[in-house]
């Protein structure tokens, strides 16, 4: 590839690149039959995105895709959004807009390499194989030419890979740490062998916890491919909006996505839901990966005690150990996980900064908040579910 032209270019839709291409890049891996290793990247996800309204015009996500081409074949693509607001993204810089504002600058519009509104680690340089370290650079340089021919302040990349991370570092990047909590799988027979592994003081809080949410008056069914229906559709379409409007004042996703998802997603998704009398109470969606499970979505219409951790965590890792997969992320935040057999991990982005002094200043805060989410993860790990002492296996 040593002096091959690489042309970068700019779609407004995925079906100007189109889903062979697209998905040669994103997920090479499902031409052999196998399933996609990221189902958030894949075409099909994203295009279900654009197809239903969830972003575009109106949405402060309006989609820039970039694909690198050579020699007429596509070799590298990425998800770039032209973002007006700091909305969906969960690694927050609404600090540094209100600080770059109030110095008279213009932080919106900004440049988004991401999955919309989904805080699951994954690729951000999707490369075609064969082309990894030229066809990364080939975006990295051209998501930034991007940037600063259009004047903007500046280009994120949220969610990548801890390889994608260091490469961009030394492409000139800002690195982040942020952190998360994941369940990870250490061969479990079953959950009983997951729960032998926690503390006795863990083991007895989780058992306790499944006892009161399975004493909810119903029955919990956990759902995936042809097995879901419009119905439950529904049912989870009024939990969504629920949760949606009280932590974000509006849903991210409109009611259209989630009939893409029956057309188009079903077989990557998990769908977790309680029935109660008849109906649908509450509800938790999952997307499934090759080797890992994606916590996403709940919400319910009724109150029931531990149901949230049942349906959200404790079936997660059930599909998990059943299906032989490496972890369970449960989306962002909540350190009420580790009591549950979540432990810390660090996510990683990418942060490119127009104004030198700017940029100069948020390369000293981003040092600082790396030292600190180290510090976090190494207290919080010394205290997780899985530390035994000889006080706790006595009780």
């Amino acid at each position: 590839m040593d002096g091959t032209p690489i042309e970068i270019n700019v779609h407004g839709s995925l079906a100007d690149i189109g889903a062979s291409d697209w998905d040669a890049c994103a997920c090479p891996e499902v031409s052999d039959g196998q399933r996609a290793f990221d189902p958030f990247t894949t075409y099909r996800f994203l295009k279900a995105l654009e197809d239903s309204g969830s972003v575009g015009t109106g949405t402060g996500w309006q989609p820039q895709y970039l694909a690198a081409v050579s020699e007429g074949q596509t070799i590298a693509v990425a998800p770039l959004y032209a973002k007006n607001h700091s909305q969906g993204e969960y690694i927050f810089d609404h600090n540094w807009a209100g600080a770059y504002q109030q110095a008279g600058g213009r932080y919106y519009p900004k440049l988004q390499i991401a999955v919309p509104f989904t805080p699951a680690t994954g690729r951000r340089f999707l490369v075609r194989p064969g082309y990894g370290t030229v066809g990364q650079s080939a975006l990295v340089q051209g998501a930034v030419q991007l940037t600063a021919d259009n004047r903007l302040s500046s280009l994120h990349i949220t969610f990548c890979t801890e390889d994608e991370a260091l490469a961009g570092q030394a492409m000139g990047l800002l690195p982040r740490a942020s952190q998360q909590f994941h369940w990870q799988n250490a061969g479990y027979a079953d959950f009983d062998a997951f729960l032998a592994s926690l503390s006795s003081r863990k083991r007895k809080n989780i058992r306790k916890e499944r006892e009161r949410a399975q004493d909810f008056g119903g029955d919990i069914l956990a759902l995936t491919g042809d097995d879901i229906q419009p119905e439950h559709w529904e049912a989870f379409w009024h939990f969504y909006q629920d949760t949606g409007a009280r932590k974000w004042g509006t849903p991210y996703l409109t009611r259209r996505f989630f009939e893409c998802a029956q057309e188009t997603l079903r077989h990557d998704i998990l769908l977790v839901l309680a029935k109660r009398n008849g109906r649908y109470v509450a509800g938790a969606l999952n997307f499934i990966g090759r080797d890992v499970l994606y916590g996403r979505y709940w919400g319910c219409s009724e109150d029931h005690p531990c149901l949230h951790f049942e349906l959200c965590y404790y079936r997660a890792i059930d599909y998990a150990i059943t299906h032989s997969l490496s972890r369970v992320e449960a989306g962002a935040q909540g350190s009420h996980k580790l009591a549950r057999g979540y432990v810390p991990v660090t996510t990683h982005s990418l942060h490119w900064i127009a104004d030198d002094g700017f940029r100069d200043a948020i390369e000293q805060y981003l040092r600082a908040e790396r030292a600190a989410v180290n510090e976090e993860i190494e207290i919080l790990t010394q205290y997780g579910p899985f530390k035994k002492t000889n006080i706790e296996e006595q009780e």
